[in-house]
């Protein structure tokens, strides 16, 4: 079964604004493709598709529906492996996180200081001007090489302690999925629970995701503003993501649906970027008056939406 994941990016208006900036942080970043969808229920929406030092995001103006928290953030491993540089590659990784810790603060707020901590000599959590979260960390390039950016999920509330539970459950639906390191909280910690995850992390297809449980008394958890987008080859994938991720049903509508964590996805097949990417205005408009009226994506009507209006 071949699948893609996307990570994806809900913003009051600032979408295109928010990818440009970015895209001009990071190495290795552009914007794809970018499209106007009219008409939907926040009005005509901005939608991208950009590029972060290799990882894929997507990003919409969709209204202030949805607000980031730190619930799911995005760690940026700075790993001397990835630089070649004249001077010393440890040298040259701790100068860009550097670099982007001072942009990514320019109005935006510290979660934890940037510093030196027990798991790493150089990190920090800091959360942009959009609201959109950002751990910066200097690894030491032993053991199996992660990507630059990973998505990262913090279990919190009544979440608390389920992190392992979570990424065994997403192994288990993902073909092509590996899990990676896990470390857990020894004795002494409180308020978070010896043996539960300090850090773990895991591979469903090409993305690699960390999990991490906190005890302490956030005032956020889990919601649509950041999403996971599951491009499928057909509605036979659909079908099987949607039947084993989907355990909300008045969450369900438009593709989008919730899993018992709280974690939100969308479901879709790959034809949908082509069709909102390429396709002319009344084609996209088209596209997008057929996925309002669906919970789980029908491919075919998709299809016949798009080809109704291949004459203009």
């Amino acid at each position: 079964m071949n699948t893609r994941l996307v990570p994806h990016l809900w913003y009051d208006a600032q979408a295109v604004e928010a990818a440009e900036f970015y895209c001009s942080l990071f190495p290795d970043s552009k914007i794809i493709a970018r499209s106007v969808i009219y008409d939907t229920p926040s009005g005509n929406c901005d939608y991208l598709t950009f590029e972060l030092w290799g990882q894929r995001f997507e990003a919409i103006s969709a209204g202030p529906n949805y607000t980031f928290n730190p619930s799911i953030s995005f760690m940026v491993n700075f790993d001397p492996l990835f630089f070649q540089a004249d001077k010393d590659p440890r040298q040259a990784a701790r100068d860009k996180l550097d670099e982007i810790w001072k942009k990514l603060g320019d109005g935006g707020r510290v979660l934890m200081e940037l510093g030196e901590y027990d798991f790493s000599r150089r990190y920090g959590w800091i959360q942009d001007k959009y609201g959109l979260s950002w751990q910066l960390i200097l690894s030491d390039s032993r053991g199996e090489a992660r990507p630059p950016i990973m998505p990262s999920l913090l279990f919190v509330k009544e979440n608390c302690g389920r992190a392992e539970e979570a990424g065994n459950f997403y192994l288990s639906i993902f073909p092509d999925s590996a899990r990676g390191i896990i470390a857990r909280y020894p004795a002494g910690m409180e308020p978070d629970r010896e043996g539960s995850t300090m850090f773990s992390d895991f591979r469903l297809g090409a993305i690699w995701i960390t999990a991490t449980d906190s005890a302490y008394n956030h005032e956020f958890q889990f919601n649509e503003a950041v999403s996971f987008t599951i491009y499928c080859n057909d509605q036979e994938g659909i079908y099987y993501f949607w039947d084993r991720l989907s355990a909300v049903p008045e969450a369900e509508q438009c593709g989008w649906l919730k899993d018992k964590y709280g974690v939100s996805w969308q479901i879709v097949p790959e034809e949908l970027s082509r069709f909102l990417e390429a396709g002319s205005e009344k084609q996209r408009q088209a596209v997008t008056n057929a996925v309002l009226q669906m919970k789980k994506i029908e491919i075919g009507e998709l299809r016949g939406a798009y080809a109704s209006e291949s004459g203009d």
